[in-house]
């Protein structure tokens, strides 16, 4: 089986450092991602039948194209939503009364943005991405910050976590439209369903979606809300939010946008109960009124669900 099918690094069970909460099977990997596996800037699109599950053609070719990977930190340094997540985090967290010291989940930690943060706050990290390079910036970035012994990469699809243990993290964290990547709603749900087996009780999950009207204030969005909508009715492969678009030289990146009822059901449906749904700005630089109007306009929701 591929590597990419699961989690590269088996870890039904595993340690962050010292303050280890179980055994990993091999510790000789514990602060290491995976080895490299010689990724090519643009590797030949494999059969949909041979893609993860819930890896569009389009993410399998962003997670390997290692220009992106390395120009990544400077390329969102200056959006908005990239300064508001983390204050979001920080006030969830505190809310919980874990304003240091946890082990935290990070699905789709990409180079480690939020991470770095965490690990600066004094958390443990286990941050899961399928981009090798992404992990690889990330563990540089952490070795060179002192972060090491607090840090655990795993390279595998968000919806194949069967490697991680029940009840191994304190919170989670899905940032910057992490769940959004993921393809087909089914897959969706998995992700969620995965997170709150390994979250323990009383644990959070914080988590960002794009909101899927949103794309009514965009150039040419109602078109592709239409688009979205004719597909979801006529094609089994399609969920209405469902788009894509070219980024950052790639011509097919998948998104799916998120109506805020349908968040709040796959959480519920997933045995997650909602705290809060904060409502963000168009442009993601401040949190709006909580009022139907802001709602409608939102281009985006932080939720804070927790675990019984």
């Amino acid at each position: 089986m591929s590597q990419n099918r699961r989690c590269s690094s088996v870890a039904s069970e595993f340690t962050c450092g010292a303050r280890g909460v179980r055994l990993y099977e091999d510790e000789t990997k514990l602060n290491q991602p995976p080895a490299n596996d010689q990724q090519s800037a643009s590797p030949q699109r494999p059969p949909a039948w041979r893609r993860p599950p819930g890896v569009a053609p389009g993410t399998w070719e962003y997670v390997h194209q290692r220009s992106i990977a390395d120009h990544y930190d400077a390329f969102v340094a200056d959006t908005p939503l990239c300064r508001l997540d983390m204050e979001i985090v920080e006030r969830a967290l505190g809310d919980a009364g874990d304003s240091t010291n946890s082990t935290i989940l990070d699905l789709g930690c990409g180079s480690g943005r939020i991470a770095m943060e965490l690990l600066r706050r004094g958390h443990h990290v286990v941050g899961v991405d399928l981009s090798q390079r992404m992990l690889e910036l990330w563990v540089e970035k952490s070795v060179a910050a002192g972060f090491a012994q607090r840090v655990l990469p795993l390279r595998a699809n968000l919806v194949e976590l069967q490697c991680l243990a029940d009840a191994s993290v304190d919170h989670a964290v899905c940032m910057f439209s992490s769940l959004g990547m993921i393809q087909g709603r089914a897959n969706r749900r998995q992700v969620l369903r995965h997170t709150q087996r390994v979250t323990r009780a009383g644990g959070r999950l914080i988590l960002h979606v794009h909101h899927r009207w949103a794309a009514i204030w965009e150039p040419g969005g109602i078109g592709s809300l239409s688009r979205s909508g004719w597909g979801s009715m006529t094609r089994r492969d399609v969920d209405f939010g469902d788009s894509t678009y070219a980024y950052r030289g790639l011509s097919q990146m998948f998104l799916h946008r998120f109506s805020r009822r349908e968040i709040h059901a796959d959480l519920r449906l997933t045995g997650w109960t909602i705290d809060n749904t904060l409502a963000i700005s168009l442009d993601g630089s401040r949190v709006l009124e909580s009022t139907l109007a802001a709602r409608f306009r939102a281009g985006g929701f932080f939720v804070i669900a927790s675990k019984a």
